[in-house]
């Protein structure tokens, strides 16, 4: 059975090569990620166009992921970029008045609109948390800190607060430029940085239908505030999908609790029909060993027990030593994991109703292809992928063939766990002969056999949104019609 759970790869300097792109797809990655927090508008547009060149040579349909950098909060520079040793007790000031290039072991620039947000007693984590201060003093200009958590600090590393509150916008004029260069270059997914709410997403939305795309947008929940009632069920609905991005989420809300918010996460997501992405150091020692440790091992597969439709790798691609080699091992993982009785049945929406005929439909597919002996794969004719979508909610061991003729939909797919893209051209056949032709297409790929159960959902007008009305079951080496 092909691998269900999806691999995202961030490209950097150790896999921008022509070869490693193609070696990286054969050993497994699904959807590449653009990391524009790196990178040049032109060094981005030439990896897409590379991606696209090899993905059609290989026949193996694969998606785009552009994500912003958002508002990261930095301190400023030292000075000569020297790295501080900062003492556990030692006393150290956050200023807006400091030369933004001439910090020192007393002292760094800070940003004068952050100290809105900022109150005495607050705890700020600096550098991914490995640094901890607690504010003592609040004047107009400064902050004065106790260190609680020392440590080595160097230059412009990110600031959070402990709980969250600190109210950067989402989108910053860096991010407004990048989307338009992320829309040009037809990229699949957008992700937005540090969400706050779904006004973010629904300005991103605005923003890329102005410049002409449909890419779908993925929410990056990396704050506190975003993980509430009051804002992540907006988060979900406006998004078309979701990032548990445990970096800066797990700085600000302790990493006590990630493991239940992670797990939270992707339940919602999965709820409510969003695809939903596990990310940061996933296998981080991969990035200079061969091997992942089995804490790692550990934490993908229980990312894919989770009901994640993809895991993701960051640095490990982008600058590790061994980025092919990682991505076997993921996937490596990700089918022992999907061998486990819970990868392999759902219980999703058994107990509700529906409004739409395609959910309906698809839904109903499933719940056969799960109980019906002999049923060994389901064929979706699609338009932009949605039906699908709402099959991969229902967790199975059979694979789903996405067959969509409209270019973008194959990659939009790709990321959908259990989903495997199929480029076919059905509006050029007589509509006698699509189901037929599908059921060949699989013979020829090997994917089924004479005499396999196939199920067939499509809708009676080829390539109509939302028009998927009718499902067959079909047996392979029998006149299909």
């Amino acid at each position: 059975m092909p691998r269900r759970t999806k691999i995202l790869a961030t490209l950097g300097p150790s896999s921008s090569d022509e070869s490693v792109i193609k070696a990286l797809i054969v050993a497994g990655v699904n959807v590449f990620r653009l990391n524009f927090s790196h990178g040049s508008a032109q060094e981005h547009t030439a990896r897409a166009k590379l991606i696209r060149r090899i993905s059609r040579s290989l026949k193996t349909p694969v998606g785009i992921l552009c994500d912003m950098q958002g508002p990261k909060i930095r301190i400023g520079s030292f000075i000569d970029d020297k790295k501080i040793d900062l003492i556990e007790g030692s006393i150290f000031t956050l200023d807006s008045q400091v030369d933004p290039q001439m910090g020192d072991e007393n002292t760094v620039f800070i940003a004068k609109d952050l100290l809105e947000d900022i109150d005495t007693s607050d705890i700020l984590l600096l550098d991914d948390g490995r640094l901890t201060f607690q504010v003592n003093v609040k004047t107009a200009h400064a902050l004065e800190c106790t260190v609680i958590q020392g440590g080595i600090l160097s230059s412009k590393k990110g600031v959070n607060k402990f709980g969250g509150g600190l109210s950067a916008k989402a989108l910053t004029e860096k991010d407004k430029a990048d989307i338009k260069t992320a829309a040009a270059l037809n990229t699949d997914y957008l992700a937005i940085s540090f969400v706050q709410s779904q006004e973010d997403v629904i300005e991103t939305r605005k923003l890329l239908t102005e410049a002409n795309s449909t890419a779908h947008i993925i929410a990056k929940i990396e704050r506190a505030e975003a993980i509430t009632e009051e804002f992540l069920p907006g988060i979900i609905t406006s998004a078309d999908g979701v990032m548990v991005a445990r970096g800066d989420l797990g700085v600000e809300i302790g990493d006590a609790n990630l493991v239940a918010v992670q797990k939270q996460l992707i339940e919602a997501a999965n709820a409510a029909n969003k695809v939903v992405i596990t990310a940061t150091q996933m296998m981080e020692s991969m990035i200079s060993a061969p091997t992942p440790t089995r804490a790692e091992v550990f934490d993908v597969a229980n990312a894919v027990l989770d009901g994640t439709d993809a895991v993701m790798l960051s640095a490990e691609t982008a600058v590790g030593k061994y980025p092919v080699e990682t991505v076997k091992a993921m996937a490596r993982v990700i089918e022992g994991a999907e061998k486990h009785p819970l990868a392999q049945r759902s219980k999703h929406r058994i107990d509700q109703t529906f409004e739409r005929i395609d959910e309906s439909l698809a839904l109903s597919a499933m719940y056969v292809a799960n109980h019906l002996q002999g049923v060994k794969a389901v064929i979706c004719m699609t338009e932009t992928g949605f039906t699908p979508l709402l099959m991969s909610r229902i967790t199975s061991s059979l694979p789903i063939y996405a067959m969509a003729e409209k270019p973008g939909t194959c990659e939009i797919t790709a990321l959908y766990k259990g989903v495997v893209p199929v480029p076919f051209n059905a509006s050029q056949l007589d509509p006698s002969e699509v189901n037929h032709r599908a059921v060949e297409k699989l013979l020829e790929d090997n994917a089924v056999n004479d005499g396999d159960l196939v199920l067939v959902t499509k809708g009676d007008f080829v390539n109509v949104h939302g028009g998927t009305n009718t499902l067959k079951i079909v047996k392979v080496g029998d006149v299909i019609r």
